[in-house]
Order: structure tokens, then C-alpha cells, then sequence
């Protein structure tokens, strides 16, 4: 491993144009050379360099050009949160929902989801509907709920395409609606939801 204190002497440009260099070699290649690819984000994070720090702690969550670490993962995670960093919001408010690393703990996990929703990140928005419909660090509100699968299902996410349906189908912070609640179905269906199919089979039948 590398010694932070080494690295002492780098230009904002080279430490943008390592991370650069990374993500070009992680993404728009053929042959992945996880090791260069960790060494080169592993500098810019330690640099302060945001997108590094978030995937410096995906190698780590995956065991990438590193030996996997869920650890380092949440550690560098929540540096990057510290700088804004939309999905690492998401992922630190995911630690705490499934109580991975650190305890469960339904309040942080709303919140940390709340930062990155506001930011628009589509999964941290149907999740946090799925707090407010079953009360998970806040009290029950369907119309929150709702609120923000709506976000997400405006982004064709399946997943809160098919809540959404579920949401009209049984009046959940909306008028109950089998026309409405039909449409969010179909969409989920040919978006490959497993269970809108037989959603709207059991609408057919009312």
C-alpha cells in the first residue's frame, strides 16, 4: 500500500487527469487492469479528489485491484459525502438501512437518502418512499411516499413504477385509481418488474 505522506506534490490538473486516466482505463477498455486503475484513484482520493474517493470505495466494495474491504468502503464513501457526493450519499444511507458496517439505524439512513434524493439520485428517491410508507426513521406518510416515487417513476425506475401502481391500486396518498394504478403496472411490467404481470391480471379480475 502506498504512503499517504508521499504524495505531497501534485497539481490540481494531475490529480483530475490521474482520476481521468483511471476511469478511462475502468470504463472504456476491454481489459480492466484493476491495479493501476486502484493506484491511480488511490492517489487522487488521498488528494481530495471526489469521483476518486467514490470509487476508490467501490474497488474496495468489490474487491477491484484491492483485497475487498466493506470497511474501506463506508470509509471513503463518507469522505465523499462530505464534499456532496450524490452516490455516496445514497450508499452511506444504504449502510445504515441494511445495518452493514455500522448498526442499523433507520434515521441515518433516512437522511443520508433525503441528501441524495434532493440531488436526484433515483434510487435514494424510491427508497426513501419506501421508508415513509412503512415508517422506517420517519412517521407513515403516504403522500411523501408517493411524493417521491413519483420522482424515481418519472425516471423509469421499475421498481417505483410498480410501487406507484400499488400506491393507486389500494388509495395510498392518492385517490385509489385501477386506471391509474393499471398504467404504473404496464410501465413496470414492460420495464421487466417480475410481479406487475400479476398485478395486472388481479386488476382484470375486479
Amino acid at each position: 500500500m502506498k504512503n499517504e505522506g508521499r504524495h505531497t506534490d501534485f497539481s490540481k490538473s494531475k490529480v483530475n487527469r490521474m482520476f481521468r486516466l483511471g476511469y478511462d482505463l475502468a470504463f472504456n477498455r476491454r481489459i480492466k487492469r484493476w491495479n493501476d486503475i486502484f493506484s491511480l484513484w488511490y492517489v487522487a482520493a488521498h488528494h481530495g479528489h471526489v469521483r476518486s474517493q467514490y470509487y476508490l470505495g467501490t474497488c474496495y466494495d468489490n474487491g477491484y485491484g484491492v483485497k475487498k474491504s466493506i470497511i474501506e468502503a463506508f470509509n471513503w464513501y463518507l469522505k465523499a459525502t462530505k464534499q456532496g457526493h450524490m452516490e455516496s450519499q445514497y450508499n452511506i444511507g444504504f449502510f445504515y438501512r441494511v445495518g452493514e458496517v455500522v448498526k442499523q439505524d433507520y434515521k441515518k439512513a433516512v437522511h443520508w437518502l433525503t441528501l441524495a434524493a434532493k440531488q436526484g439520485d433515483t434510487e435514494a428517491q424510491r427508497d426513501l418512499g419506501v421508508c415513509f410508507i412503512y415508517g422506517n426513521g420517519v412517521k407513515v406518510d403516504y403522500k411523501k411516499a408517493t411524493y417521491w416515487y413519483k420522482k424515481a417513476a418519472s425516471k423509469n425506475d421499475s421498481k417505483a413504477l410498480y410501487n406507484l401502481g400499488l400506491c393507486y391500486k389500494l388509495g395510498d396518498g392518492v385517490g385509489k385509481s385501477n386506471r391509474w394504478a393499471r398504467y404504473y403496472f404496464d410501465k413496470a411490467r414492460s420495464l421487466g418488474h417480475k410481479n406487475a404481470k400479476m398485478q395486472l391480471k388481479d386488476l382484470d379480475r375486479t
